[in-house]
């Protein structure tokens, strides 16, 4: 969550004041096992022009709405990762870990999310995170060999998750001052560098930094912005050198504003834009999958446990 979109929350709940109150967030936590049933209702890429299926060549393929009646958790969902074999792992600024399969319909088009689980990420001592100054994760890497990096803001820091559980252990982290809430939004796996490579980018600073877990962090370049209003809040490395970046922008009169930007060794390959009227929110959770000629993004937004906002999991599908 940006200091930008904590500035504007006051003021986004009085513009919602007049309108109609949803339904109450589920009174229970979470199930003993995790097991928990994800509704996902369908939504169009834009709801003046329902049959609108294309921004330049981004093909929608497909969005829904996520929630559950067996938890009081699904939310504020602040990273994502699409395994080899189509699974979901999202994690959560309240220190969860959702893991689902997705489920495409008969056109391959996002269709939802099956045999979902939540649980808490556990601390150094095997336990669960205790509160938000702690538990507050926002980037997530799955590393070649199914290690999952995560990366925390207001204590800012990332942790190694071993891929055969137990608890975490410290990793290498950009050694810089950051704002409580503008820490490293950004982490992805590079393994063109190395199977022990990550990226993590700074929020605020749209600066990267290259790591390892065997050599520790260098300082990289800093993303060209739309705007300083605009945040980096995700990236995922592509083939051919190219790299994705999710950057997020949010203010009361036009609420929030995405820019998913495709940059290759010679600079930007392409970019898709989403802001009002298209179906958009606080998307700051990004994937990509191989899909025949290109890949599949997913973005994913942070509803911030918010009434008034939504958990959103859109798809598209971007042949270069």
């Amino acid at each position: 969550m940006s200091r930008s979109l904590l500035a504007g929350l006051g003021a986004a709940l009085l513009l919602a004041a007049c309108a109609p109150a949803p339904a109450p967030l589920p009174s229970r936590p979470v199930p003993a096992d995790g097991t928990i049933v994800v509704s996902a209702k369908p939504v169009p890429l834009n709801p003046e022009a329902p049959d609108l299926s294309r921004i330049g060549r981004f093909a929608y393929a497909g969005g829904v709405e996520l929630a559950s009646d067996d938890t009081a958790r699904l939310h504020g969902l602040s990273d994502v990762e699409i395994t080899p074999d189509g699974r979901l792992v999202a994690i959560s600024d309240e220190g969860d870990l959702l893991e689902a399969r997705i489920v495409l319909d008969r056109e391959g088009r996002l269709a939802g999310l099956a045999e979902a689980r939540i649980a808490a990420l556990p601390g150094l001592d095997g336990q669960p995170l205790p509160g938000k100054q702690e538990a507050d994760s926002e980037g997530l890497a799955v590393m070649p060999n199914g290690d999952r990096l995560v990366s925390f803001e207001l204590n800012h820091r990332i942790w190694l998750y071993p891929a055969d559980g137990g608890p975490p252990r410290p990793a290498p982290s950009p050694q810089i001052t950051s704002p409580p809430n503008g820490g490293m939004e950004a982490l992805a796996p590079d393994p063109e560098a190395g199977p022990d490579a990550y990226i993590a980018g700074g929020e605020d600073s749209a600066q990267l930094f290259h790591c390892r877990l065997s050599a520790g962090c260098t300082p990289g370049a800093t993303i060209d912005r739309p705007g300083r209003e605009f945040g980096l809040v995700a990236l995922r490395r592509l083939p051919e050198g190219r790299t994705a970046y999710l950057l997020r922008a949010w203010d009361p009169l036009r609420g929030n504003r995405i820019v998913l930007k495709i940059d290759g060794p010679q600079g930007e390959v392409d970019r898709l834009e989403l802001s009002r009227p298209f179906t958009v929110d606080n998307f700051e959770a990004l994937a990509a999958a191989p899909i025949e000629g290109g890949l599949r993004f997913y973005i994913l937004s942070d509803d911030n446990f918010q009434r008034i906002q939504r958990t959103l999991l859109l798809a598209f599908d971007w042949r270069p």
